[in-house]
């Protein structure tokens, strides 16, 4: 007992000492955590309402309450997904190129929950029970349509907010854990009281609970919401200059080079598939036994629920275990024996509840781990390209709609093949109910195996991107250091990183011995000084490994951030820059003739060891960067392209429209200067990518002098 007494004096000590300042090393305070998580409490309530409207047959709301056939849901999903493609490009456009104050995210979560709130509340208040068929659907597509103008700007920006807190993997880990364990009290309450109020009131197959209930919990979550956001920031590192727009296409064309995201977008492309049997624990306890056990549902949520705290607990220490990918992997194989498990037992309240808290548990590492792994691939991106892309990863995302056009219609089809239409009290039957879950059980295992499958070429480790984002400090420290903002903790905390990678680069890690700690663990424990003293050896022998393991992690982070560091000195960092001198000096003059002849010698160029290697890769780079450069040339004609003049941008951004017609007059105005800028910046590219690099070249030059400012800093 003293020693929980102790344990929760040291917390509260922590708790005060970091409260405004984060530990050293890290990024975020404890306040901030604290507000994250209270922010996290009020997206979940807020969203609660908008969430449980949905276009899919499992949908209580609109398929038992409103009574839309699943097929005919499917197809008007389907409808809003395409009117929703143009609108999921213009966000994710916006979100890398809006000047609004607050950050890239925050604004948007502050600007859309009011609007999100109110449009949910409209929906469920319309007179339903009045409406034809057609005209049920048409209103209920208009609402949904409406509804997720606001919802994705909010639900999105929460999600890249959470992946920007901190540049730290680990502590994006812990702090995105502690965080889900608070706020996960917000689902607790909802699942226990809606549920039960709903049982025993109207029902949950009732819209006048989505009228009543649901409203009061979304409206305080909205104030939640805005409340903490507002005590919470966002962390990205950049270099402190004004950031040039990132144009869409170009943008779409470098992450199509991103493995890690194709092997994400893969995964996700199977989920429809696995989630099939999300719908057995909800229809157990409202049709099953003839309802008579749905009020206990929200009981069972409770409990069920409680298997999350526990993933959200330990998720921090299993990921520095084991690693993300390897969680992930490990996670699915759980979670396929776990769905097939059921098909012998779902015609038992407690036996599913049991299979549903085990597969909450695994399925909670899931939440947590894909932030995660979403954050650490746009950082790999910045790494490789140059390149901060957040929102306009989601365009090339829309290959995935058009993938859910088909795969979508799949469990309506089953659902209407094995008897389920517009009636839902045909699930009160136990046979047609049994047999439905029959099918979705094996679909669901299916896809849980599936959805395994890409992680098992995602390479990329904890280790491999911390050394990404070091050389991401590293590169915005010289940049800053040429614009005369460099600030003396960002030079203490860079500089740190660099003379521990000079240190330990070229040097081999050290194996891991054991011995020690073997012996430790052998020492004798008869008394209480010898218990001691045993304790105290194993302590000892656990540190100097972990020591030993950290060391070398960090040499193999020391060869990634040298390679960057020596990148100029290098043959092929030589070759670069006198390449890029070269296409420098001819200014833009678009004189791109000459490309398709450099691609063809690019490809023959000898690649027999890594430096070759490197070298063909620029020329080939090199090459094709001026052959699209060409292309464009010649489609527009070199008279036609020309400087955009920035004060015209100026111009028709500041226009105050008073009518429609000016209004639509200044669209179109924005849109084709946009279009000029666009072709301008395209063609001279590889004017502009050789300026870059000889500029971040002179910018590396500056080393020395960077070091002689530490020294007197460290004095």
């Amino acid at each position: 007992m003293s020693a929980l007494i102790e344990k929760a004096k040291s917390t509260i000590g922590l708790a005060k000492k970091y409260w405004h300042e984060p530990p050293k090393g890290n990024y975020i305070s404890y306040k901030e955590i604290a507000s994250l998580s209270g922010a996290g409490f009020g997206v979940y309530w807020a969203t609660l309402l908008p969430m449980v409207i949905g276009l899919n047959a499992s949908n209580f709301l609109v398929g038992a309450c409103i009574g839309l056939k699943p097929v005919d849901l499917q197809i008007m999903l389907n409808v809003a997904n395409i009117i929703g493609i143009p609108l999921g490009i213009f966000r994710s456009w916006y979100y890398d190129n809006h000047n609004l104050k607050g950050g890239k995210f925050l604004p948007f979560i502050q600007m859309s929950v009011v609007p999100m709130v109110l449009v949910s509340t409209v929906f469920v208040w319309l007179p339903y029970e009045s409406f034809s068929y057609i005209v049920k659907a048409v209103v209920v597509e208009i609402m949904y349509l409406l509804l997720n103008v606001f919802l994705c700007f909010y639900n999105e920006g929460y999600t890249y907010f959470q992946q920007i807190i901190t540049p730290d993997a680990q502590e994006r880990t812990n702090v995105m854990s502690i965080s889900q364990v608070i706020y996960s009290l917000a689902p607790t309450i909802t699942n226990l009281f809606i549920p039960l109020i709903a049982g025993l009131t109207w029902g949950l197959n009732n819209i006048w609970t989505y009228r009543v209930i649901y409203p009061i919990f979304t409206v305080i979550g909205m104030f939640i919401s805005l409340f903490f956001f507002s005590k919470c920031k966002e962390r990205l590192v950049l270099p402190k200059k004004k950031l040039e727009p990132v144009r869409m296409f170009d943008a779409i064309r470098e992450v199509a080079k991103n493995k890690y995201y194709w092997i994400i977008q893969s995964a996700n492309w199977v989920t429809f598939l696995e989630g099939g049997y999300g719908v057995i624990l909800g229809w157990s306890f409202v049709y099953a036994f003839s309802g008579k056990y749905e009020a206990t549902l929200g009981l069972a949520n409770t409990v069920i629920g409680n298997a999350a705290l526990w993933s959200m607990l330990s998720a921090p220490f299993v990921i520095k275990k084991i690693g993300k990918r390897n969680l992930l992997i490990l996670a699915n194989a759980i979670n396929v024996f776990v769905i097939l498990s059921l098909y012998f037992v779902y015609d038992n309240l407690i036996l599913i509840c049991v299979i549903w808290y085990i597969n909450t548990f695994v399925n909670t590492y899931w939440n947590i781990v894909q932030h995660n792994i979403s954050a650490d691939m746009r950082d790999y991106h910045q790494w490789k390209t140059g390149v901060r892309v957040d929102g306009l990863f989601g365009p090339l995302g829309m290959i995935g709609t058009f993938i859910g056009f088909f795969t979508g219609m799949f469990y309506p089809a089953v659902y209407e093949k094995m008897g389920l239409l517009d009636d839902y009290n045909v699930l009160y039957d136990d046979n047609m109910r049994n047999n439905l879950f029959e099918v979705l059980i094996v679909f669901s295992a299916l896809g849980a195996f599936l959805n395994l499958v890409p992680f098992l070429f995602y390479n990329l480790t904890e280790n491999k991107h911390r050394a990404y984002v070091d050389v991401l400090k590293i590169r915005a420290m010289f940049e800053n250091y040429s614009l005369g903002v460099l600030e003396d903790d960002e030079l203490k905390d860079v500089m740190g990183i660099i003379l521990q990678a000079k240190e330990l680069f070229g040097k081999q890690p050290v194996s891991l011995d054991k011995t020690k700690l073997k012996l430790a663990r052998k020492m004798s424990k008869k008394s209480t000084d010898e218990k001691l003293l045993r304790k105290q050896a194993i302590k000892a022998a656990k540190k100097e490994l972990e020591e030993i393991k950290e060391m070398n992690l960090a040499i193999q982070r020391a060869d990634i951030i040298m390679q960057d560091l020596e990148k100029f000195t290098t043959e092929a960092g030589i070759n670069r820059i006198a390449n890029a001198k070269q296409d420098a000096s001819q200014g833009n003059t678009f004189v791109y003739d000459d490309a398709k002849k450099l691609l063809k010698i690019a490809k023959k160029l000898p690649k027999s060891n890594e430096v070759e290697k490197e070298i063909r890769e620029d020329e080939i780079k090199r090459a094709r960067v001026k052959k699209e450069a060409l292309a464009l040339v010649k489609k527009y004609g070199k008279e036609n392209i020309s400087e955009p003049n920035l004060q015209e941008k100026e111009e028709i951004l500041n226009r105050e429209a008073k009518s429609f017609k000016e209004s639509m007059k200044q669209r179109k105005d924005l849109r084709a200067y946009l279009k000029k800028e666009s072709i301008y910046l395209r063609v001279t590219k590889p004017y502009r990518n050789a300026d870059n690099l000889i500029k971040q070249s002179e910018n590396y030059t500056h080393y020395e002098e960077l070091v002689e400012k530490y020294k007197t800093l460290s004095i």
